[in-house]
């Protein structure tokens, strides 16, 4: 199987898992579009911001001594954004409207963020 197939499959396995998300994508840690699944928006423009935040909490948990980036999110009045490293060449980023499960959605989204790292350190 493709990697691009085997990372929409997992994408598809976490839309089932958290039918509250809106988008999810993987995209190199330059922000470029691997595999998404959204309902709206612009795949490029995600992963760029995407691959944009986990640079800068990268940057961040050096700074403070925080050790390695995992996750963090961005909230506004309509929905969220949680990014997620994926090992050393990817991020997964994930969209919900405002009031979602926020555990089910860290659950998920932190297993397929493994299940994706595992997937591209194969390649």
């Amino acid at each position: 199987m493709a990697v691009a197939d085997e990372l929409n499959t997992a994408l598809g396995r976490l839309r089932a898992a958290v039918p509250e998300l809106s988008a999810a994508l993987v995209a190199t840690t330059d922000g470029l579009p691997v595999a998404h699944s959204l309902n709206a928006g612009d795949a490029n423009r995600l992963a760029a911001m995407a691959a944009t935040a986990l640079g800068l909490g990268r940057r961040i948990c050096e700074t403070f001594g925080g050790g390695e980036f995992r996750e963090t999110s961005v909230s506004g009045d309509q929905g969220q954004m949680f990014i997620y490293s994926a090992g050393s060449k990817a991020v997964l980023g994930v969209v919900a409207r405002l009031g979602a499960n926020v555990g089910l959605i860290h659950l998920e989204a932190r297993a397929a963020a493994s299940e994706v790292s595992l997937i591209l350190e194969r390649r």
